[in-house]
């Protein structure tokens, strides 16, 4: 009764096996045979090496399965630091005649085009196949000897009229590079792409809940209010309170905006930063403004509030439009942007009804006080009045 037991058992370690030593598993048609392999963590990567230290001739092959006819692929060393910049590049992609590229680039820029160049290492035995979805590349590394860990990067983008795009903004993209040790085989991952990651967060939080979530409470205390005559002057201080504490946040949301674009020298996000921009000059008008509020009987206080309602109405608008800008930028849980949807039509429920409720009040007011001017003309005519007395 035990032998199925323990064959379900053997199949199982097998299994689990398998699944922990992929790359050692691997066969290449060529028969070549690599001492070292790790799976990467990101892209569905695998990297194979022999290193010779001594000599410091490292003979590498990587893999990157799951490849589309018109992407490329990128395996790199980067000498000088832990991601793109400086990065000694081996590429490989198929032209759309179906033939396969490979060369050498040295990444200069974020806006490369990864254009041909020889690398800073001798390379030799330099080829890359492309079958069953699955690129391979490979080389031969002159490293100075005395190297035993290296900052590797790897990445995967768009091949356009047969030249390389840049690649996606993906956490698995920005995340694709890590530090090897290249005689125990361990890895560690560099600290930037979590950096980044963890700024790109910070970002998205401090402008939704500034522009997006405090910025329109603001603009309904102060349009529904203000109806109410016992919530004069409340009204105005929790306005102006709501409105200065979104500007100051919002502020925050776009120094981290502005940092992160420093940081991503050539990764342009023109539409998002150009409304983030516009959103914060107009912003910083309405505070300026509120400094110059004409008083209720002022000739330009009539213009001025259809200034400051109209620049506060698109302030708004700009805002969950980009905000949702944001949202395709950074990719974040679904449940994130499903969370702000929910908010946006909150919004939406309650302005519809506190608008019609606000109209019926505002209506009831001027018929009543239609009715006491009324009653005031009557009186004045004479009506239920005593007549008046003629010599």
């Amino acid at each position: 009764m035990f032998k199925p037991v323990l064959v379900f058992s053997v199949l199982l370690s097998l299994c689990l096996s398998s699944l922990a030593q992929t790359c050692s598993k691997y066969s290449f048609p060529s028969n070549q045979v690599f001492s070292s392999c790790i799976d990467l963590p990101y892209l569905n990567s695998f990297l194979h090496w022999n290193y010779n230290q001594s000599s410091g001739s490292l003979q590498i092959a990587f893999r990157k399965t799951g490849v589309t006819p018109s992407s490329w692929t990128a395996w790199a060393i980067n000498p000088t630091g832990s991601g793109m910049m400086g990065a000694q590049a081996l590429v490989a992609y198929q032209f759309s005649n179906g033939s396969l590229t490979f060369y050498q680039s040295q990444i200069t820029s974020y806006a490369t085009t990864m254009a041909k160049s020889n690398l800073t290492y001798a390379v030799s035995e330099f080829t890359a196949t492309y079958s069953n979805s699955e690129i391979v590349i490979y080389a031969t590394l002159a490293l100075p000897n005395s190297i035993t860990t290296i900052n590797h990067v790897w990445q995967v983008g768009p091949v356009k009229d047969d030249l390389p795009q840049p690649h996606s903004l993906d956490d698995a993209n920005t995340n694709s590079k890590g530090v090897l040790n290249l005689l125990s085989g361990e890895a560690g991952t560099s600290g930037g792409g979590g950096s980044r990651s963890r700024d790109k967060n910070v970002h998205g939080v401090l402008n939704v809940f500034s522009w997006g979530i405090l910025m329109p409470i603001g603009v309904m205390i102060a349009r529904y209010l203000k109806v109410f005559e016992s919530a004069d002057p409340a009204w105005f201080y929790l306005h102006a309170s709501c409105q200065t504490t979104a500007y100051v946040i919002g502020v925050a949301g776009v120094a981290t905006g502005i940092k992160l674009g420093n940081d991503s020298a050539g990764v342009e996000q023109t539409k998002h930063r150009v409304i983030g921009v516009l959103l914060f000059i107009l912003a910083t008008l309405q505070v300026f403004a509120l400094l110059l509020r004409p008083k209720k009987d002022h000739k330009y206080r009539f213009y001025w509030n259809i200034y400051h309602h109209s620049v506060g109405y698109l302030v708004i608008l700009l805002s969950i439009i980009n905000i949702f800008k944001g949202f395709d930028i950074l990719k974040p849980e679904k449940k994130w942007k499903s969370g702000y949807i929910a908010i946006v039509v909150i919004f939406i429920i309650n302005i519809v009804w506190v608008e019609a409720y606000t109209w019926y009040l505002v209506r009831k007011k001027r018929s009543e006080s239609a009715g006491r001017t009324h009653q005031g003309v009557n009186g004045a005519n004479g009506y239920g009045a005593r007549p008046a007395q003629f010599a």
